[in-house]
């Protein structure tokens, strides 16, 4: 990978961003339990999972340490209604990302219900708006066909000169 100079902006608080259903919000230690179980199964393949127990806690740890370092990272998604943690949408940078890349993630038994859609266009636009990002884009597995629709349903269209962490990963551009 080709070294890049990346953007230190001036300490970012962790916003908390809210919709009509949800809360997304800066990650606690109570996290860890829905986290570690969906990274260690095999619904984490299309993340180049199962990671073990230490690579799912390096992930997390990463996922938080990256609004200090970025000024971007992940917000869990809470369910308004119950208070439930219904999964996590992230902005990831740093030197395994190209560009800035939003992803999702939605925990078993929250799936279909339009939860990933409505974080992952809300940090869309806390990113555009409120964190001034030139560009973003989200790599995805081609295999996974649920995050490409979900991809292209937010307005995301395939860029195929993108340079991408994978070489076989799809490059959705969201902006930029």
């Amino acid at each position: 990978m080709t070294e890049r100079t990346l953007e230190r902006p001036e300490m970012t608080l962790i916003p908390t961003l809210t919709t009509a259903r949800l809360r997304l919000r800066p990650m606690t230690f109570d996290d860890w339990t829905p986290y570690v179980t969906l990274m260690t199964s095999d619904r984490a393949r299309y993340m180049g999972g199962p990671f073990s127990i230490n690579g799912a806690w390096g992930m997390f740890c990463a996922d938080h340490a990256q609004w200090d370092l970025f000024g971007c990272g992940a917000l869990m998604v809470e369910a308004q209604a119950t208070g439930a943690c219904v999964g996590q949408v992230a902005i990831n940078a740093g030197p395994l990302f190209p560009e800035h890349e939003i992803g999702w993630m939605v925990y078993s038994g929250h799936e279909g219900q339009g939860f990933a859609f409505e974080a992952a266009t809300t940090l869309r636009d806390w990113a555009a708006h409120d964190r001034g990002l030139a560009t973003l884009v989200s790599y995805v597995d081609p295999a996974n066909v649920r995050s490409c629709r979900l991809a292209e349903r937010m307005g995301a269209t395939l860029d195929d000169t993108a340079s991408r962490p994978d070489p076989d990963d799809l490059v959705y551009r969201h902006f930029g």
